[in-house]
């Protein structure tokens, strides 16, 4: 049996733990967080924020208190100040400011990311906000109260930008959309699918201005405008929502290091140096799609590495499966999925990808509730493995992305789905569903 120190107890910690705990009797957990609450599931913080659930309390799933019914050792709102690798010894100081030494047999780096601060005047202004932790997230409700709160713009329209914008529409408030790129959600859609979420945010009064840099955030003490290079835009409240690094604050001197600083691990979650394991946005994952190491910031890939290290702490040696980067997005009713390579992305990376694409009602034209899908598959044109997939609807096809996670995971052909066994009923789909129609009229 050992002796396991875990720190940060957020979703890829509380996996970990939970699968010691839960499985391997007799082991001693130990872990640290400098948070005050564990298990906050911030994707559904836009959600909270924008009044489309009733509180904060569903967000969480875990707690200090449920982690030691199982045994665990929790100390919350402790930092750690530094690890010794070489003499496995953990130094910690509590908020109290007692400081603490532990020992371990192994350790569990579950650091997660810290959002990327821009260098530009003005972004520690009052009203410039980051949104991360439950903390964050209440302070934005707590300031969205204030009639003086009118025109909020949101710097970044990735995921996390383009669910605030949606958000603070819903109080009500006038929203700019900032991003350097020239469209929102580029990682994840090409122009086919980034276009449609462009519309339907224009449609709900989301002021879109892409394209720019930001310059400057002005204000007297509090923020009053925000200065890009190509306008200026009355601002009461800043969001900043450009991104998220690795924190790699307690093992970049030591560790292997990927190109962006994340913990680089092998498919058992195991670091550089032996015994020392990283998992969740802090460490790299197995990019199945371009089959190398990546860096891909998901809560679901947290889950799953924090349960792949530690039945290798423990002694069941399992390998990661590695990811397609899977993922979706709900705007104002439109529901658009995506995994593994845009079009795009493949291109650039010098793949001779293509796209098949179709178009149709999710169910027989004489079902009344009814709406389109819209479907592109790309695939490598010379091997014909699936690449990549997207798919949007008012329709929730969000299920549907999952069989094409798993063919790129296994190597699956375009030409593999041209007959596929698929399910009809018209409650659900049409004989001639999007799936099989698009296979089929695929080059």
């Amino acid at each position: 049996m050992s002796k396991i120190v875990v720190v940060g107890a957020n979703h890829a910690g509380t996996a970990a733990i939970n699968t010691i705990l839960d499985n391997y009797k007799g082991n001693e957990v130990v872990v640290f967080d400098r948070n005050s609450n564990i298990s906050f599931l911030g994707c559904g913080m836009a959600l909270w924020i924008g009044n489309q659930i009733d509180g904060p309390e569903g967000l969480f799933y875990s707690s200090k208190e449920k982690l030691e019914a199982k045994g665990a050792v929790i100390h919350m709102e402790t930092d750690i100040e530094k690890i010794d690798f070489d003499n496995k010894i953990v130094y910690a100081v509590t908020k109290e400011g007692k400081h603490i030494e532990e020992t371990y047999d192994k350790i569990i780096l579950a650091t997660g990311s810290l959002p990327i601060v821009p260098n530009i005047p003005g972004k520690d202004l009052e009203n410039v906000q980051f949104v991360k932790l439950y903390q964050d997230a209440a302070s934005v409700i707590e300031k969205l109260k204030h009639k003086e709160i009118e025109n909020i713009t949101v710097v970044g329209a990735g995921y996390i930008g383009v669910e605030l914008a949606e958000a603070f529409e819903r109080h009500g408030k006038k929203v700019t959309l900032i991003d350097s790129a020239e469209t929102c959600l580029p990682n994840y859609y090409d122009e086919e699918f980034t276009e449609m979420m462009k519309n339907n945010l224009k449609s709900h009064n989301i002021n879109l201005q892409f394209g720019q840099l930001v310059k400057e955030i002005k204000g007297n003490g509090k923020v009053e405008e925000v200065v890009t290079d190509k306008g200026t835009y009355k601002s009461d409240m800043v969001i900043l929502a450009i991104g998220f690094k690795p924190n790699n604050a307690l093992g970049k001197d030591k560790l292997e290091l990927y190109k962006n600083g994340a913990y680089k691990v092998d498919l058992k979650q195991e670091t550089s140096i032996k015994d020392v394991y990283a998992i969740g946005d802090c460490a790299t994952v197995f990019d199945n799609s371009i089959h190398e190491t990546n860096y891909i910031a998901l809560a679901t890939n947290a889950v799953r590495s924090g349960v792949v290290a530690a039945h290798n702490i423990c002694g069941t040696e399992i390998e990661s499966e590695g990811v397609q980067g899977s993922n979706g997005i709900s705007i104002y009713g439109l529901n658009m999925v995506s995994t593994g390579l845009t079009l795009k992305k493949a291109k650039l990376l010098g793949m001779n990808a293509v796209a098949t694409d179709y178009e149709d009602l999710q169910k027989p034209a004489f079902i009344k509730k009814n709406n389109p899908v819209k479907i592109r598959i790309v695939y490598d044109f010379d091997t014909r493995k699936i690449l990549g997939a997207q798919m949007a609807s008012k329709e929730d096809i969000s299920m549907g992305i999952h069989m094409f996670s798993l063919a790129i995971q296994e190597g699956v052909t375009i030409d593999k789905l041209k007959l596929l066994d698929i399910l009809f009923l018209p409650h659900f789909n049409q004989p001639y569903n999007y799936i099989t129609m698009a296979a089929l009229t695929a080059k």
